[in-house]
């Protein structure tokens, strides 16, 4: 079994092409898996897989007639 990635809040804003501030609403409005490490909890990391999962549920379908 091999560990998802874990993503800066940097990282995962880059990676949407968000703000900063919109992946920490998205993570404290429970949109977006996240895990605290360190010592005291302090640093947010998410990961890869949770942000591919959430990409897949944003996902639109469209029909073409």
């Amino acid at each position: 079994m091999s560990l998802p990635i874990l993503l800066t809040v940097g990282d995962t804003a880059r990676l949407l092409s968000v703000s900063e501030k919109t992946v920490r609403r998205m993570y404290r409005s429970g949109e977006l898996a996240y895990v605290r490490i360190g010592r005291s909890g302090r640093y947010i990391r998410i990961s890869s897989d949770d942000v591919h999962e959430w990409l897949r549920s944003r996902r639109c379908r469209t029909s073409r007639n």
